[in-house]
């Protein structure tokens, strides 16, 4: 059975969260034999699956695409989808109609990025029965304006009131982005709805990562996550053996091919 919203709020102040990023079939099938929460299918697959040099030229095409794909592995996991950039911010309308392409598609629930800004949109989704999750602190959407992947936090009361706004207008889940560790935990205390921590310390309910990250095949990892594989290494291992047997003629090999007796 799929899990729910009400499973994360459920989970808040007992029992840490645990969410990870797919953005295909193969990888949220093997998700789905794990105890992991949810699937995130992020905007993130513009820099770790097709190359771009950030989430901003990400469609709802590609979104939809990899949804798609993660949907079809029918995993238990609580899947939630990015809202690209400029995919709601146009007009609440937009944003509705992008989000319900989504739900519509398998998503169990839509994250959008932005504080108090957002809370028009985030009560209108809600209102329209598609749950939310928030995104503060370090918002990549905007790091032209931001100034570039920084620490957030030092604007503590700006974080906090975004915080409570978003929960106010609906969100059932806030994602804390790159923002220092004692500022997280202290929006966590004042939620009664889960945060989820990437680069935000260990206070929050749960911890996101990006998987690419987690099993070594990003280009660059950032300093907060932790590679708990080299994935890169060993596909590289096993391309150099495959191309030493076919040179070799030890692949294919009498198990790998049938004679016509």
């Amino acid at each position: 059975m799929r899990k729910t919203i009400k499973d994360f709020l459920k989970k808040k102040g007992k029992e840490k969260i645990v969410m990870i990023t797919a953005y295909d079939y193969p990888t949220a099938k093997i998700i789905s034999e794990t105890d992991i929460d949810s699937i995130l299918v992020g905007d993130s697959l513009g820099m770790v699956v097709l190359g771009y040099s950030s989430t901003l030229p990400v469609k709802m095409s590609e979104i939809t695409h990899h949804l798609k794909a993660v949907v079809r592995a029918n995993p238990p996991q609580l899947i939630i989808a990015d809202m690209p950039f400029m995919s709601y911010e146009i007009s609440i309308e937009k944003a509705l109609y992008n989000a319900g392409k989504l739900i519509k598609l398998g998503a169990d629930a839509v994250k959008i990025e932005g504080g108090a800004e957002m809370v028009n949109t985030v009560k209108a989704l809600v209102k329209a029965g598609i749950p939310v999750m928030g995104h503060i602190g370090l918002t990549p959407q905007r790091y032209l304006q931001i100034g570039g992947y920084k620490v957030m936090g030092k604007d503590e009361e700006k974080l906090i009131n975004d915080a409570l706004e978003l929960e106010n207008a609906g969100a059932f889940s806030i994602v804390i982005e790159n923002t220092y560790a004692d500022v997280a935990r202290k929006i966590t205390e004042k939620l009664s709805i889960p945060t989820i921590g990437i680069g935000s310390g260990p206070y929050c309910d749960g911890q996101i990562l990006v998987i690419h990250d987690l099993l070594g095949l990003s280009e660059n990892i950032p300093y907060f996550a932790k590679r708990y594989v080299d994935l890169k290494g060993i596909i590289r291992d096993a391309l150099r053996k495959y191309v030493d047997d076919v040179k070799n003629m030890a692949f294919p090999s009498k198990d790998h091919y049938k004679l016509k007796e």
